[in-house]
């Protein structure tokens, strides 16, 4: 269903508009949003509910790439090529990215604590078994499924976030379940890299469903029950209509592309600097390559900050830094000296997760309605984002070199920066019409 009036569904990023889907959804219950009993930083329950989420956050970026780090050895084992070996990566995120819909809408009928602990659980057992993938088809199939399953936990998180923490808390929280991710990225390829020099790459797969297994651990018996959750009956046709309601406001549609353009930069980047580094004129050893995700903790911060930098410049204004940021790294990273790479990494990793929380956030905030289906519809287009990243990025780097993988990069960060100018245009343009 389309917003209420033409001007609501076209303010800037710096004042998103709600994206209805019932008439309730126009006029929310006065005071519900500050309800006393919502989480608050300070608060009761909030403490318990961060660390769930941020090891939850730990566990599913973890398991979504634990191939990431170790494609040389992959490729190795298998005969493949860069490409071919892609697959164990862009699979898992592109079933993520398929499934995030429909399992978001299970969890407005059974429940968001409910579909986390399900996906979680199902991702960490396939964790377990994927060591085991007698060949790459095998591989790419497991971490298909595996992808899948983990599909219920990012969108459910963030519809539980915007449903159990006060609004003005909501962009901190949602930052640090991303710092999760962003250390669940970190350590997962760190502990790959020097599992796999020592023991080699299906060890490796081992430790990180070991991980997993504590991660999942913590969350079940950490993370708060739901208070202001309300189940809904699993009705296609209301569901289709929520989707086309979201899809129908020109704000989300820019958010979803830009999650989708950012990750397509983050998938390339990091799918593709592993093969870099083993390579002339570095020629680095497996473990030193895993090290070099270290520079997560950049995203960390980040990520983390994006309230702050919101309260600052706007989330516009936000977004523009983490543009730029972005840019600076890939073209930086461009020079064949391992200090300037690395320094290239971490501006792309700082500006990345800067981005997607200020986009995941905006989402949130912009639909009081089907919020799952909100969130869904942003992670369905930031992981086939890294999906065709991932993959585009290795074509790339076999086609022209890691210069290649810089190009796609910066027309992907153009595209961000294109829709963040003209988007803000257009409605400002809108806003005068309607005065």
């Amino acid at each position: 269903m389309p917003p209420a009036s033409t001007g609501a569904s076209t303010i800037a990023l710096d004042a998103a508009a709600p994206s209805p889907s019932s008439p309730a959804a126009v006029s929310p219950a006065p005071g519900s949003p500050a309800a006393p009993d919502r989480l608050t930083p300070g608060g009761p329950g909030y403490r318990r509910m961060s660390f769930a989420l941020f090891s939850a956050g730990i566990a599913t970026f973890a398991l979504l790439y634990s191939t990431q780090a170790l494609l040389p050895s992959v490729s190795a084992s298998f005969g493949a090529t860069a490409g071919q070996a892609s697959w164990t990566v862009s699979a898992a995120t592109g079933a993520l990215a398929l499934c995030v819909l429909p399992l978001s809408a299970l969890s407005e009928r059974f429940g968001r604590r409910q579909m986390m602990t399900a996906s979680l659980s199902v991702a960490v057992v396939i964790g377990l078994l994927v060591p085991f993938a007698p060949s790459l088809g095998w591989l790419i199939a497991l971490r298909a499924v595996q992808g899948a399953a983990l599909a219920g936990l990012p969108a459910s998180a963030m519809a539980y976030l915007a449903e159990e923490v006060r609004p003005k808390a909501l962009v901190a929280a949602i930052g640090l379940f991303v710092a999760g991710n962003s250390i669940g990225g970190m350590s997962g390829r760190i502990l790959a890299g020097w599992v796999a020099q020592l023991w080699g790459w299906r060890v490796a797969l081992g430790a990180i469903g070991l991980l997993a297994v504590v991660c999942a651990v913590v969350f079940h018996f950490m993370i708060p029950k739901a208070r202001h959750f309300s189940p809904a009956s699993l009705n296609p046709k209301a569901l289709a209509k929520t989707v086309t309601g979201h899809l129908a406001n020109p704000l989300l549609r820019r958010l979803y592309a830009i999650g989708a353009l950012f990750m397509t930069v983050f998938g390339a980047v990091y799918t593709v600097i592993g093969y870099r580094l083993v390579d002339e004129p570095f020629n680095l050893p497996q473990g030193i390559v895993g090290s070099i995700f270290l520079v997560y903790l950049v995203g960390t911060v980040s990520s983390a900050a994006a309230g702050r930098l919101v309260a600052r410049l706007g989330r516009r204004g936000a977004l523009y830094l983490a543009v730029s940021t972005t840019a600076a790294g890939l073209l930086l990273s461009l020079a064949d000296q391992l200090t300037a790479v690395l320094a290239g990494l971490v501006l792309i990793t700082a500006g990345f997760f800067a981005g997607h929380a200020v986009a995941s956030s905006s989402v949130s905030r912009t639909a009081t309605s089907g919020r799952a289906q909100a969130s869904a519809l942003y992670q369905s287009a930031y992981y086939l984002g890294s999906s065709a990243g991932g993959t585009l990025g290795a074509v790339a780097f076999h086609a022209g070199g890691w210069a290649g993988t810089v190009v796609l990069g910066v027309l992907a960060i153009l595209g961000v920066l294109s829709i963040t100018v003209f988007g803000s245009r257009a409605a400002r343009t809108e806003r005068l019409r309607a005065a």
